[in-house]
């Protein structure tokens, strides 16, 4: 949990461009838009049997309540000021937490409680119908999940919406074991590097391209494909992780399709290895932000 704080402690101090606010705390309603109204209530109330408090890992209090409304608010806010309904759009905007896929409608799971992007999503869609002209189509969501684990909760909830595209990639071997089916999955080895994985990345985005024409991506930047991870079994470098974000931001930017991050799993054995991959993503989308507004 530390690595939250020290990440908004180094984004204050190294990149004073970035302007950050207090996350916003999502809604029953907002949340009812991906989840079922009695897993919010359940979750509300602290009612959620032993199993299912298993299942997501954390022990129940109002205060990870709390947080976890507003991890969901901050992607909402992210995607809103990403796309600037009604007005300027920033093009890129972040989540400094968020990125919580294993969250499916009627459950949490490995840490998730809320499903973030899902909720962002639904709601932009439904504030895009309510702001659009007529004869506008609506909006399309890329959901470019490069967490290193499967995005199994946000592939669920979507399974049947032609209106959002789910990309995972992922290590093939790594939780959770029960996968869900993406629109496009990408497993990966044990062991994968720089190469292979920008290669299968680049193929994965190509396919995206050829099948999906999004009107905002929301890309969830783990940091944990890192070879310093705990959990991540993959052995990406530093060098290779920003090459990836780089990617993702220049394949959004040729099509200048607003995007917001968040930034998912990372369990570094040194807390400090994974905020720097943290930090290198928000360098990398300073980049970004300054073409979209100059």
């Amino acid at each position: 949990m530390a690595k939250y704080q020290r990440l908004r402690d180094r984004v204050a101090r190294e990149l004073p461009e970035v302007s950050m606010g207090v996350a916003p705390r999502a809604s029953d309603g907002e949340l009812a838009l991906a989840h079922a109204p009695a897993y919010i209530q359940a979750v509300a109330d602290g009612t959620l049997d032993a199993m299912a408090m298993r299942e997501i890992g954390f022990p129940w209090s109002p205060e990870m309540v709390e947080r976890s409304r507003r991890s969901a608010g901050a992607t909402i806010a992210a995607a809103r000021a990403a796309l600037g309904l009604g007005g300027r759009g920033e093009g890129v905007a972040g989540n400094m937490a968020g990125g919580t896929h294993h969250a499916s409608k009627n459950k949490g799971g490995g840490f998730c409680v809320f499903n973030d992007a899902a909720v962002a999503t639904r709601l932009m869609q439904a504030e895009h119908a309510r702001a659009r002209l007529r004869n506008v189509p609506a909006l399309q969501v890329a959901i470019i999940d490069l967490d290193v684990h499967q995005g199994n909760g946000t592939a669920s909830i979507f399974s049947t919406d032609p209106s959002v595209f789910t990309l995972s990639l992922h290590g093939q071997k790594n939780f959770p074991f029960r996968k869900e089916a993406s629109n496009l999955d990408v497993d990966l080895p044990d062991g994968c590097t720089d190469d292979p994985y920008l290669q299968a990345l680049e193929h994965a985005l190509d396919e995206l391209d050829r099948r999906f024409q999004p009107g905002l991506v929301i890309y969830l930047a783990g940091a944990d494909p890192f070879e310093g991870d705990r959990l991540g079994r993959l052995k990406l470098s530093y060098d290779g992780l920003e090459a990836r974000d780089r990617r993702v931001f220049d394949w959004a930017w040729q099509r200048r399709i607003p995007l917001a991050l968040a930034m998912a799993g990372g369990y570094g054995v040194n807390i400090d290895e994974t905020v720097q991959v943290q930090i290198n993503t928000y360098r990398v989308a300073l980049e970004y932000w300054k073409r979209w507004n100059s």
